[in-house]
């Protein structure tokens, strides 16, 4: 349920305003009025209108597949962290953090010793791979494969489980694929059948690399891909991921033969590391009853070559340029639109990030995010979330016995704002300067074994997700908590103190504080109570009144068209535009009660409502590559950024109000089809 999108994003010079002697000046200029586009009406297209010169004047580097405000933040951060990581190496320590940050870093940047090496260092995985002799042995090397985070064949991890928050599961859950998702095994539109068609090279090309002769190259792609198709067939689609309940179908591990008789799952999960538990809770049975099927009856040496492939796919990023730049050809480019590759000291620092990114964010957030901050934040949580009290109370379709349920959960969704108080410690996690990949490889079973490690232990409900760095958020509806790392709240070249609060409340409290707390009472969130369990509280007549109101969004976006012909699926992002219009909402309803609206000054010739929505839009200031927008729309449960400005505005009275919106303009929507849900 993370709210921003996590792509790539750079710096150009931005602006803010400031007060001086009663009067709004610009100091160093005013980001919103510098990224406006003031030929474009806001009332036919607002994204336009608030992010178009930016847009014009910024064009997509070609390393990456989209730009943005997020990528923006995060040339901050690189910079910041390329000045840790530097720092570190310098210190050539022998143990403890610095010495991980920098032989870590010395062993990413040591592309002689990369080259030179090529796959070697996988070589002992790929020997033990075609040793295996039966199915036994099989399914033994992809329970280590798990363990080092080379996902072959499946999902799986730990989380709270979805029913009772008090404990933590084992989730077993579909995967294996080599393509984004299984859409694209199979839509016939004219953008995914070509890059279904180039998958065929792409795996003969990594076959090749690894020593495959040319023929025998292509004859393992095509057995490889027919493994996948057969598990993509019984992949569940990104929309129907969405229902906790179908997802969840908790199984005695001593019972998982009905689904999967051929697979020694006890053996599997115990080598995997899972312990302390009797039970797991499998996401899609028909996946695991055909992943059993093609276990059972598939050529074991096609099996062995579709592990092998996977390995050093998985690793591809780690080992020598010919890996790097295969990988990147298809993913990047051909499927995401990249033009180049990112420079390498930025791939190892979001590597570094992976394997180790809270050992980083505690230097971070000790330098970038100061006590005063904290608090802002901190207390605008306390005001959205009281004008979401006011916003519930107010409901003319919930019955009082569902209003006080919601109530309850409102009360109390935790906050964690900027950074943790507890840190986690990676002193166990062994990083040296030889093999790069091999780095990465234990940080993966670093990972592995913290999580392992939960089971049968109570709830760490203190724990983050994130780390302190991140541009983005989260609510977690196990926690029934949001999480608001220090790096969603930056604007890039600015002190928080600088920025005034409509802006603010708009950037912050609309787009990051309000979508996520909304994220509690979404399509998916409203289904887990206040305690963080999957348990309906809603009364039949208040449930059909939520849905019947959904729905309406739903269709306002299943008619966008992004790219192309290609829609939005309404029904898949329901749950990110129903927390983008009821951030919105309750972000306006908080702003109200502050000074700065109520004096109504204009800054820079704009009102505080007006650079509320303009605060809010700076917030999606993206613009995307068609061939990432194609991917995104069969893959993200987001809206792309355009229509995520653009689609919940016209549910909002006050922006009519704002931008004199009449019938007739673009963004209008006649009163009677607004969405009336909160």
């Amino acid at each position: 349920m993370n709210k921003k999108l996590i792509g790539a994003i750079a710096l150009s010079t931005v602006f803010v305003a400031c007060k001086n002697e009663g009067k709004q000046e610009a100091a160093k200029g005013d980001i919103l009025v510098a990224n406006m586009d003031t030929t474009v009406n806001p009332a036919d297209d607002f994204f336009e209108y608030a992010n178009g010169g930016w847009i014009k004047a910024n064009p997509i580097p070609g390393d990456e597949t989209g730009w943005g405000i997020a990528n923006l933040v995060q040339e901050e951060l690189y910079k910041r962290l390329l000045h840790i990581n530097e720092e570190a190496l310098k210190k050539n320590a022998k143990s403890g953090t610095d010495q991980q940050i920098g032989d870590f870093w010395y062993s990413a940047m040591d592309t002689v010793s990369i080259e030179k090496e090529g796959i070697n260092p996988l070589k002992p995985e790929l020997d033990k791979i075609y040793a295996l002799t039966d199915a036994k042995a099989l399914m033994a090397y992809v329970a280590y494969a798990h363990e080092n985070g080379i996902g072959l064949f499946f999902g799986e991890g730990v989380s709270q489980d979805a029913m009772n928050s008090e404990v933590m599961a084992y989730y077993l859950s579909q995967g294996g694929l080599g393509l984004p998702n299984r859409d694209y095994y199979f839509n016939t539109d004219e953008r995914t059948t070509k890059i279904r068609n180039a998958y065929p090279a792409y795996v003969a090309k990594m076959l090749s690399l690894m020593g495959n002769d040319t023929a025998a190259a292509k004859t393992k792609a095509a057995s490889i891909i027919a493994i996948e198709t057969k598990l993509a067939q019984a992949s569940r689609k990104l929309e129907d991921l969405r229902d906790p309940y179908k997802n969840y179908n908790k199984m005695a591990i001593s019972q998982l033969k009905t689904m999967s008789p051929t697979i020694d799952w006890p053996a599997t999960l115990q080598q995997m590391g899972v312990k302390s538990v009797d039970s797991v809770i499998v996401g899609q049975p028909e996946f695991y009853k055909q992943l059993d099927k093609v276990i059972s009856t598939e050529n074991l040496q096609n099996l062995k070559d579709y592990m092998a492939f996977h390995f050093v796919r998985s690793m591809a990023g780690y080992l020598s340029k010919p890996f790097v730049d295969a990988n990147f050809d298809f993913y990047s480019k051909m499927i995401r639109g990249a033009q180049a590759q990112k420079p390498r000291w930025k791939r190892a620092l979001s590597a570094e990030e992976g394997a180790m990114g809270e050992a980083l964010g505690q230097l971070f957030a000790k330098e970038y995010f100061n006590e005063k901050a904290k608090k802002r934040y901190e207390d605008m949580v306390e005001n959205v979330r009281s004008a979401y009290k006011a916003r519930i109370e107010k409901l003319d379709w919930m019955t009082d016995s569902t209003k006080k349920k919601a109530l309850a959960k409102l009360a109390t969704i935790t906050k964690k704002v900027g950074y943790p108080d507890k840190w986690k410690d990676f002193s166990s996690l062994k990083v040296d300067r030889g093999p790069y990949v091999l780095n990465a490889m234990r940080a993966n079973k670093w990972w592995n074994d913290y999580y392992m490690n939960k089971l049968g232990k109570p709830v760490d409900r203190t724990e983050w997700e994130m780390t302190p760095q991140t541009y983005n958020a989260y609510y977690n509806p196990s926690n029934n908590e949001i999480v608001l790392p220090a790096g969603i709240f930056t604007v890039p070249g600015y002190r928080d103190e600088e920025l005034d609060d409509a802006l603010v409340y708009g950037y912050g409290g609309a787009s990051t504080i309000g979508h996520e707390i909304t994220h509690g009472f979404d399509d998916e969130g409203r289904q887990f109570d206040e305690k963080g369990n999957l348990k309906n509280w809603w009364s039949k007549t208040d449930e059909d009144q939520f849905k019947a109101r959904a729905e309406v969004l739903v269709q306002q976006f299943n008619k966008m068209m992004p790219v192309d012909t290609m829609h939005i699926n309404g029904k898949a992002t329901l749950g990110e535009n129903l927390a983008d219009l009821g951030g919105i909402l309750i972000g306006l309803d908080a702003f109200k009660q502050t000074e700065a609206y109520k004096k109504g000054e204009k800054i820079n010739g704009l009102t505080p409502l007006q650079r509320y929505f303009m605060g809010y839009a700076l917030g999606w200031m993206y613009h995307t590559r068609k061939e990432e927008l194609a991917n995104r729309l069969l893959t993200d449960v987001h809206s792309p950024a355009k229509e995520r400005v653009n689609g919940p505005f016209p549910n909002v009275p006050e922006f009519y109000e704002a931008f004199n919106v009449k019938p007739g303009n673009k963004m209008y929507i006649p009163d009677s089809l607004r969405v009336r849900l909160w």
